[in-house]
């Protein structure tokens, strides 16, 4: 049986050695989530959810980053967890396909606002350094959890990120709350039933839905084993447990050894492009072939990849942005015609443009297991009998071909101008000195817009 107190102690301990390597991909993580979650915080989407959470939450004085309003802390963990990772932007675990940064990052600023029952005074406050350990320590529990059951869990058809993301998310709850073992364990259990999302809501506004709510559910978890709520002590692995239920094949030892020894949030990505990660691989071959084809008609895209591409994002037409980040088609179409894939080329306008829409259906993927994920084949035929060629093994982002600091930076700094225009360089740097902050509030209170939306 996996012992929930001894496996909440494990994670518990290792944060006091996230340092050298491991810190700074935290701090690359941390980065990188700030800045999906402020690209998109001022979108229509985000505004329908606050509004929601507005109705239906308590008031409350917890900010979210690049808004100016204010919120209860779990409905600010909601909001946060879904606008960061509603461009499909966010940090990717190439391995799980888990997106661990925005759960993780959603529950640590709620629980930096949350108040004694007793007295209505916010808590103790956090350091910087506190906060990024916790949520390193978040992103590596849940990344544990998804490995010891990938690919079986996922391939079920559940959305991974949220089902192991309330697991992290309670995880830098209960460190920001300073709980100990037992309660952390607790935590973890009530935390394993409050699991969401399948694969159905990809392409909609629902699937950023699934890790702003794991934020919003561990941190409820964290709170109410800090108050005494308990849970099974078998509640992952229990023959009607979480594991049990949502993962056919499970390998438990990638969950419990060698914490501290190995990390998985070393192997944590960050994207170039705003849509589903395993469409990146042809789209760089695509933006390639945009200077080889220099304007020449195209009669036809081949696109030869790994079937996986197909059943993720094979929608040939997509209507929206949303549905059009689950579209290798469209990814490969705006491509050959731009030469530059970026978050323009998922505006609704641009997707349900004419040239889009005639380019789209020229492209035709064409499964094949032989070839790996991480692969695509991509051949133009011209309109003057000519092919041009590109392969890609390896896309930008990925492990073997990571994005550079300055590439990263780069990254944030256009999602930043998109909602806090002129603060770009400041929340590059305030999330780069997250460890030298004195105070987690503070910290948090310095990446939202204030009130006028400046």
């Amino acid at each position: 049986m996996i012992d929930l107190t001894e496996l909440a102690a494990a994670a518990l301990a290792v944060a006091d050695r996230v340092e050298g390597e491991v810190r700074a991909e935290a701090v690359r993580s941390l980065l990188n989530v700030v800045g999906t979650t402020i690209g998109a915080a001022a979108t229509t989407e985000t505004d329908i959810v606050a509004a929601g959470m507005r109705h239906s939450g308590a008031p409350g004085d917890a900010p979210v980053p690049g808004r100016g309003d204010t919120f209860d802390p779990s409905s600010a963990a909601l909001i946060t967890g879904f606008a960061a990772h509603l461009d499909d932007f966010d940090d990717t675990h190439l391995a799980t396909v888990v997106h661990p940064g925005a759960a993780t990052l959603g529950a640590a600023l709620g629980a930096s606002w949350l108040r004694d029952r007793g007295t209505g005074e916010l808590l103790p406050d956090r350091s910087g350094d506190e906060l990024l350990r916790a949520f390193a320590v978040g992103i590596e529990l849940q990344l544990r959890v998804a490995v010891a059951m990938s690919p079986s869990h996922y391939d079920a058809g559940w959305h991974i990120t949220g089902t192991v993301g309330s697991l992290g998310a309670a995880t830098a709850a209960a460190l920001l709350l300073g709980l100990d073992a037992e309660t952390t364990g607790r935590a973890l259990g009530i935390a394993s039933s409050m699991t969401i999302g399948h694969r159905e809501g990809f392409g909609t506004m629902n699937k950023p839905l699934h890790p702003g709510k794991a934020a919003a559910n561990g941190l409820v978890a964290a709170a109410a084993a800090a108050r005494g709520l308990d849970a099974s002590p078998s509640a992952l692995d229990g023959p009607r447990g979480y594991f049990a239920v949502m993962a056919p094949e499970l390998a438990p030892g990638l969950l419990v050894d060698g914490w501290g020894e190995r990390w998985e949030l070393l192997s944590n990505t960050y994207k170039p492009y705003p849509c589903g990660i395993v469409t990146h691989p042809a789209i760089e071959a695509a933006e390639r072939l945009h200077q080889a084809v220099g304007g020449r008609e195209i009669e036809r895209v081949e696109v030869r990849c790994h079937p996986l591409v197909v059943e993720l994002t094979g929608n040939p037409d997509p209507g929206d942005g949303l549905a059009a980040r689950f579209s290798t088609v469209h990814g490969v179409a705006a491509g050959v015609l731009s030469g530059a894939v970026d978050l323009g080329s998922y505006d609704d306008a641009y997707v349900r443009s004419a040239a889009l829409i005639a380019m789209r259906a020229r492209v035709e993927l064409i499964p094949d297991p032989d070839i790996p994920r991480a692969t695509a084949h991509l051949a133009v035929t011209l309109a003057d009998g000519s092919t041009e060629k590109c392969t890609v093994e390896n896309a930008r982002g990925s492990l073997e071909a990571p994005l550079t600091d300055d590439q990263l930076d780069r990254k944030v700094l256009a999602l930043v101008e998109r909602t806090l225009s002129g603060r770009e360089k400041e929340i590059v740097e305030i999330s780069r000195s997250v460890a030298d902050a004195s105070s987690a509030r503070t910290w948090f209170s310095a990446l939202a817009a204030d009130p006028k939306g400046n």
